[in-house]
């Protein structure tokens, strides 16, 4: 297992305080506000934490304010219902007195019925793209000093854009983006933390898609951006570990 997959599994172990309240720390990565996957992934094992015998099956979450990577993250869950099939949680987390994010999960028993999938889409495998350093070495000039860094050091998180040529072109483009996806090292075989790894994932390279029909990307000093609300869906057992395909589009853009 590499350090920074350590780091993160760091991360998403929270401390618990009591019933129902946990803590989370952040990384000191020198940024001024905490990354959105961050919060995600923390606010979803608080919840697991607090059910047994079923996994997430969905979460919707919103951001209410930026988070402070020097002050550690409460996270209150509210036990909504644990029903026959369904469990419900809600988690709200806290940083100096205020809510900063907030989230609705929904846990299911394992049950058997119809199944189906939309279709892979036809793109390279991750093995035929270029590796990170490639990729680091051409984008690097463009970055603020701070996402250089980001980019710089060891991270738990290994990415392949598809159609990484968008990065280095102001031309636009359709906003359809491909990216393969999975830790840098083996995680446990337990499922909800690879549920919470993808969660924390999932946050990542979002911002892209939206800028790439304008012909503008998330390294120009002059864009500012953030997360506003996150959904995720969970359809069947998977590994954070292993490629995963992440497709993203964006339908429309307004304000």
């Amino acid at each position: 297992m590499s350090r920074a997959v350590d780091d993160l599994l760091a991360i998403l172990d929270l401390e618990q305080l009591e019933i129902n309240l946990f803590r989370g720390r952040s990384p000191q990565s020198g940024w001024q506000r905490v990354f959105g996957g961050q919060v995600i992934g923390q606010a979803l094992v608080a919840a697991c934490r607090t059910v047994e015998g079923r996994h997430p099956h969905s979460l919707h979450g919103y951001f209410l304010l930026g988070g402070d990577p020097k002050v550690p993250i409460i996270y209150e869950v509210d036990r909504i219902r644990d029903g026959k099939s369904f469990t419900t949680r809600r988690v709200v987390a806290i940083q100096h007195g205020e809510a900063i994010f907030s989230m609705s999960a929904s846990f299911h028993r394992e049950e058997h019925g119809f199944t189906h999938a939309a279709e892979m889409p036809k793109v390279p495998a991750p093995e035929d793209l270029p590796g990170e350093q490639e990729i680091r070495a051409n984008v690097m000039p463009m970055m603020p000093d701070p996402v250089r860094a980001y980019f710089e050091r060891e991270r738990p998180i290994e990415l392949k854009p598809v159609e990484f040529k968008r990065y280095m072109s102001r031309e636009p483009m359709e906003g359809k983006f491909h990216v393969w996806i999975r830790a840098t090292g083996r995680l446990p075989d337990d499922p909800a933390i690879h549920q919470c790894v993808l969660a924390y994932t999932s946050d990542m390279t979002l911002l892209d898609s939206s800028l790439i029909p304008h012909g503008r990307t998330v390294f120009e000093r002059a864009i500012q951006a953030a997360s506003l609300d996150h959904a995720l869906w969970f359809h069947r057992p998977f590994r954070a570990d292993e490629w995963l395909l992440y497709t993203q589009d964006t339908p429309s853009a307004s304000g």
